[in-house]
């Protein structure tokens, strides 16, 4: 099956995890991503969990990132090695890196140099602060607790009068890398209609800050600073969890009429008429007259019970997966988000499917994460014109594998 980006190629200067999210998206609709690693490999390849073993080839957390990608080894301090960047630079549409901000500058492959070797090339960078900010944060680290923090997404996070809590995920690297995908195909897009190349400047901050829905209107609006609620909803009651008599289960009832379906499945009509829960206002106003209440009916039932008949009213509802339940389910299970590969050295596993689907030209996971530096060969015979003698020699002094 043909792909949306097949022959497109992208140069992978990235590591860890916010630009490897965004270049695994490339690949998985058919870009050719040549993922640049030093001498002794990503980062990411010394995360655990290792299939067996320690070994930068089994590592659990690289290969779920780096699915259908190629690896050469480049060791940039070399001059040599810098030059045969430039000559891949040449022949690719897209870079992407995720170093910290002077380091591109230092090697000299900042934005103002690549556009001279292509005037062509999508440039992507992604950082904690951005490129573009005021001075004090242009070289700023930031791993994704610091975007968590200073983005407000902590503030809201956990339960109601508890500490400060991180969301369970890197998500401000994951929504970093999900954002440079959308950028990186519109800067695309635009190069069609006019040939011209751009810069993409992301930042996780920004990314964060970007998602944080309708807790900066509650701030700007109404100058409400919000905090954390657990699992309910600032203004919308109930839309939380409640403890079953044998679990946990999430109802959203996001409006008066799901409202008034779901006082008479749980034998409370009585609360459809009551002054203080006729209105969603009025639900959210009284928040802590109702919830109690509602506790109260929900743990007479166990989990499946309620699921049971939620399910059968068409009411929004979910019991809460633990990891082991979710990877089992059925549901994900049909829509191919947990597929079975071949890794080399590692044999059978399992890894996260793409959530992209497309009718004609779906994301897939095609090849298994590359070995460290396993397509370093290939890459400078058929796409730079490098002989088998000129190669050895760059094995031999470092510049590739050695």
């Amino acid at each position: 099956m043909s792909k949306s980006l097949q022959g497109l190629r992208v140069v992978d200067l990235s590591h860890v995890l916010a630009a490897p999210t965004c270049t695994m998206f490339l690949a998985d609709l058919g870009a050719e991503v040549i993922h640049i690693e030093p001498p002794n490999g990503d980062d990411s390849r010394a995360f655990g969990p290792f299939v067996g073993e320690p070994d930068k080839n089994r590592c659990g957390y690289f290969i779920s990132l780096n699915r259908n990608k190629k690896s050469m080894v480049l060791d940039l301090k070399q001059n040599k090695g810098k030059e045969i960047l430039r000559e891949l630079i040449k022949k690719s549409d897209v870079i992407v890196e995720n170093y910290r901000p002077d380091t591109m500058k230092n090697l000299g492959f900042d934005w103002q140099e690549i556009t001279k070797i292509n005037p062509r090339i999508i440039y992507a960078s992604i950082s904690g602060f951005g490129r573009d900010t005021l001075p004090e944060y242009t070289n700023r680290p930031a791993y994704d607790m610091v975007a968590q923090g200073y983005s407000g997404i902590m503030s809201i996070t956990g339960p109601e009068g508890g500490p400060v809590c991180r969301v369970g995920t890197s998500i401000g690297d994951i929504v970093a890398g999900h954002q440079a995908v959308i950028g990186i195909l519109s800067a695309l897009l635009w190069r069609e209609k006019t040939g011209k190349g751009q810069y993409y400047d992301g930042s996780m901050v920004d990314g964060l800050f970007a998602i944080l829905e309708n807790a900066v209107a509650r701030y700007e609006i109404e100058g409400v600073i919000p905090k954390p609620l657990g699992s309910a909803h600032p203004s919308i009651t109930p839309f939380q969890g409640f403890e079953t008599h044998d679990g946990w289960i999430i109802m959203p009832i996001g409006n008066d009429k799901l409202w008034k379906k779901f006082c008479k499945v749980i034998d409370r009509e009585d609360l459809i008429s009551h002054p203080d829960f006729k209105t969603n206002p009025d639900r959210t106003e009284n928040r802590k007259k109702l919830i109690p209440i509602l506790e109260i009916e929900i743990k007479k039932k166990t989990t499946k019970d309620w699921s049971d008949i939620f399910n059968g009213e068409s009411l929004p509802y979910s019991q809460i997966n633990n990891i082991k339940e979710v990877c089992e389910s059925k549901h994900i299970q049909y829509r191919k988000m947990l597929v079975e590969i071949e890794q080399p050295g590692a044999g059978k596993m399992k890894i996260v499917g793409s959530p992209i689907k497309l009718s004609e030209t779906p994301g897939e996971v095609y090849a298994p994460a590359p070995l460290l530096g396993q397509h370093s060969e290939e890459i400078m015979s058929e796409i730079l014109g490098y002989s088998t003698e000129e190669i050895t020699i760059m094995k031999k002094r470092g510049v590739i594998n050695k």
